[in-house]
């Protein structure tokens, strides 16, 4: 019933630096369309969060793991989110610089690669979702980075930090993927 081969990731190379070894890491945020090639999307039945190119959101990091096992990929680590969604502005504390963009109320996440990439090619890093990241922020709580749609400001800088116990399910929370080159 479900398939592998129909989910297309399109991953960005990250070479190696003094932070993170040399890794990939998705272009855009996993939608609904990829996840339900795993799996039913958790909130597939609600209008405001089922569109087939909205991040998924309702996962857990444990199902976040299992889709990525699933697909041979990973969670990146939260240095190697970092480090990516500077795309390149090391000094700068947002993928596009020092600007505060115009934020405005959301009833839901947007589709993703609406916006323009960071320098590496990355989109929605910080602004979308919550991504799931592989590292625990606690010893009760696993780390997530970027932004949400349900805040009242929908984007973070690139060195924010949060976390939920890896069991949660929000309908601000989504990952994107990773793997070691």
């Amino acid at each position: 019933m479900y398939d592998r081969s129909a989910v297309t990731l399109k991953m960005v190379r990250i070479e190696a630096t003094s932070f993170t070894a040399a890794f990939e890491i998705g272009a855009y945020q996993v939608t609904n369309g990829d996840y339900s090639e795993f799996r039913p999307p958790p909130l597939g039945a609600d209008p405001r969060f089922n569109h087939p190119d909205q991040p998924v959101v309702a996962v857990s990091w444990f199902d976040a793991v299992a889709y990525c096992e699933w697909l041979g990929v990973r969670l990146p680590t939260e240095a190697e989110w970092e480090f990516a969604a500077r795309g390149g502005l090391e000094a700068k504390l947002y993928p596009w610089g020092d600007d505060l963009p115009p934020s405005s109320p959301l009833d839901r996440p947007m589709r993703v690669g609406l916006g323009p990439p960071n320098g590496y090619g990355l989109y929605d890093m910080c602004t979308n979702v919550h991504e799931w990241c592989s590292d625990w922020f606690s010893p009760t709580r696993r780390a997530s980075r970027g932004g949400s749609w349900r805040h009242q400001i929908t984007f973070s800088r690139c060195d924010a930090r949060s976390s939920l116990p890896p069991e949660f399910r929000y309908n601000d929370y989504g990952f994107r993927v990773a793997r070691s080159v």
